[in-house]
């Protein structure tokens, strides 16, 4: 039996502060048809499934959450509660697939049973059928559950290990953690342990420095209310759901060209979406419009099989008053490097390791206090989850498509989950039914802010090109 951590049981907290919120993050997987026969489907899922033990697994709660939710495993597990088969309405385009992953989303999952679940959903257009895999937020962050998909694909077998893995992009798992000094005297010279504390306190003196700052930009984000907008406010029961798809090819020709990041590009390209819809709405775009809620992760690369969540907070305003969108795309890239340099995510990871050590009912209570209370002071959520390089198969049939499904709650309208896969970097965007009825234009409109960063890239392409064809021409000359 397994207690949940204070961060994981705080999304079950969240949840249950909002009645109309459902705390899951999802995964839309898109594949080439014919679907295979459903029973064969079932056997072979449940097969890989049962790699995974958190997926036999439901809650153990305490009365007046004296102490910890624990996983204990479900004695009538059943693998029918969890994988059902669904059709689409005619004509089964984007249109019917998105209004069922809304749907959906909007639904809590079955807290007497393991928190996932699939729905194999038949009836697409163009020979297609999908899968939309729901795992409560609870149980992993992006990067856990991405994991768990890959193990449900041809290559991956029961372990996962067979696929060139997207951990091998994530930033934690390249870096040693913040929060914790390697320190051992590996040499018999005290000269050289000398120099050793002196290195180890100096360390500890700038890490302790960068969390004092992190805590005091995290701390005025949270109290500074941002300029209040639409985005903001009480949810309904109900959501949509639509998705946009660009090529990693023109995402990495555009930081080629101007010197910044994949993130930086996507949310660049998200901020453009936000003024544009904002524009439309007669909402003024302000320099403090849109504080955004950026995870990060701090799962390092020993705990990439591990399931549960790992993941610290960023606060950056997104530049959506600017309207040009190369400097646009500047002023992303710089407020992300600043944001990241006054050590917010730092303190939010000091901040939930000290979490774990108070009673459980007193930050239980709390976020359940907090989480009931309105905000201003951020507006919408942006991750971003890197996804397997290469193409996946299920069944042997071709995966064409994996879309991420972000949840939403604390009074954020809406919410975008961005994963790369094969070639492509999709946008996922899950909203409140009332707040963005206009989902889809959205959605066109990220596609359209990247489109017009390639132009760009390419003019600056071809005027350093021909800066240097004039270069060597007055070299050869002279």
């Amino acid at each position: 039996m397994e207690q949940l951590t204070t961060l994981d049981a705080g999304f079950l907290e969240a949840e249950d502060s909002d009645p109309h919120v459902s705390l899951a993050i999802g995964g839309l997987v898109v594949l080439e048809g014919p679907p295979p026969d459903y029973a064969t489907l079932v056997s072979t899922l449940g097969a890989r499934i049962s790699a995974c033990r958190r997926f036999g697994q439901k809650l153990q709660v305490h009365p007046l959450d004296l102490a910890p939710p624990r996983w204990v495993p479900d004695p009538d597990f059943d693998m029918g509660h969890h994988v059902r088969r669904v059709a689409l309405p005619h004509p089964g385009g984007d249109t019917e697939l998105f209004g069922f992953v809304a749907d959906q989303m909007a639904r809590r999952l079955d807290r007497d049973r393991p928190l996932w679940h699939i729905w194999v959903i038949e009836g697409l257009s163009q020979d297609r059928w999908a899968m939309l895999v729901k795992v409560h937020h609870c149980v992993g962050d992006g990067i856990a559950t991405s994991h768990l998909f890959t193990g449900l694909c041809d290559e991956s077998g029961a372990s996962g290990e067979g696929v060139t893995s997207f951990v091998d992009n994530i930033r934690g798992s390249r870096e040693t953690h913040s929060g914790i000094l390697h320190f051992g005297l590996d040499t018999l010279n005290p000269a050289n342990w000398a120099a050793e504390l002196w290195n180890t306190s100096t360390a500890v003196g700038a890490a302790a420095l960068r969390a004092a700052r992190g805590t005091v930009e995290l701390s005025a984000g949270l109290l500074r209310p941002s300029t209040p907008t639409s985005l903001n406010g009480p949810m309904s029961a109900m959501r949509r759901y639509s998705s946009a798809k660009v090529a990693l090819a023109d995402v990495n020709q555009i930081c080629q060209a101007f010197g910044v990041t994949l993130n930086d590009v996507a949310l660049a390209a998200l901020t453009e979406a936000y003024r544009g819809m904002l524009d439309r709405r007669g909402e003024h775009p302000r320099p403090e419009t849109l504080r955004t809620l950026v995870p990060v992760s701090t799962r390092g690369g020993d705990a990439v099989r591990v399931t549960d969540n790992r993941v610290s907070v960023m606060l950056p305003y997104l530049p959506v008053e600017e309207e040009n969108p190369v400097r646009r795309l500047r002023l992303v890239h710089s407020r992300l490097n600043r944001t990241k340099s006054t050590g917010q995510h730092q303190a939010g990871s000091a901040f939930v390791s000290a979490a774990n050590h108070l009673p459980f009912p007193l930050t239980a209570w709390a976020v359940r206090l907090l989480t009931r209370l309105p905000q201003q002071n951020v507006t919408t959520l942006a991750t971003n989850v890197p996804g397997p390089s290469q193409s996946l198969h299920i069944l042997g049939r071709n995966v064409l498509d994996v879309l991420p499904v972000p949840p939403i709650a604390l009074q954020l309208r809406t919410g975008v989950a961005m994963l790369s896969y094969a070639g492509s970097l999709s946008f996922g965007i899950l909203a409140d039914y009332d707040t963005m009825p206009d989902v889809d234009e959205f959605a066109h409109s990220i596609e359209a802010a990247v489109a017009r960063l390639v132009g760009a890239a390419k003019r600056r392409q071809n005027v350093s090109e021909r800066a240097e064809r004039r270069r060597l021409s007055l070299i050869v000359s002279g």
